[in-house]
């Protein structure tokens, strides 16, 4: 039961996004502009939150080995990737929504050129967190995690330039979903790692 909760948990935001993806405008217009902000608004808090499928697989304090090392630079890199694709969301979702809407589009393409910028170095960070995660979680759990794993970085890959527009981007959203419960039932189980008891 408690390993069904901790899969809805880290599931859950991805899966958020999809739906979220399938109302998201294609296009920012003057006529999307005020969804498109409303849109942005709302999803703000829920982005940085796609970070929980690979900080709960790990959750507790690091030892102060390898793992532990590997653990924090996951850590480090899901901050990384909060901190960043947040400023995508304000910057090419919330302001450019803003100025559309007010008939400002001049700006409107400073302002996507710069939250793409922003919002790679978030998928950037969010990738490294993914590989260093898949390798915690390889070496305690071995090949099992593998199907999580992989399917996590491949969403990395697509994330870069999906975002959680329709088609791509809601599928994309898809894979972290089924890919952080595949790694979080993997985690859950006994560990397959040799250790002295």
């Amino acid at each position: 039961m408690r390993t069904l909760r901790t899969v809805a948990l880290v599931m859950a935001p991805p899966l958020l996004l999809a739906v979220a993806g399938l109302v998201h405008p294609r296009h920012l217009t003057a006529s999307t502009a005020a969804h498109w902000t409303a849109l942005h608004v709302a999803l703000l808090p829920v982005f940085p939150l796609l970070a929980l499928g690979l900080l709960v697989p790990l959750w507790g304090r690091p030892a102060r080995d390898l793992d532990g090392a590997l653990t924090v630079v996951t850590w480090a890199g899901c901050l990384g990737y909060a901190a960043y694709y947040s400023g995508l969301d304000a910057v090419a979702g919330i302001s450019a929504g803003t100025v559309a809407s007010h008939g400002v589009h001049g700006a409107v393409g400073w302002l996507f050129s710069t939250g793409d910028e922003l919002g790679r170095a978030g998928v950037y960070a969010l990738t490294l967190a993914a590989l260093a995660a898949g390798a915690v979680l390889l070496r305690r759990h071995g090949v099992r995690v593998l199907p999580g794993a992989v399917m996590v970085l491949g969403a990395c890959w697509s994330f870069l330039d999906s975002h959680i527009f329709w088609p791509r981007g809601v599928f994309t959203m898809i894979a972290f979903a089924v890919g952080f419960g595949l790694l979080t039932v993997a985690a859950s189980g006994r560990s397959g790692r040799l250790t002295n008891s």
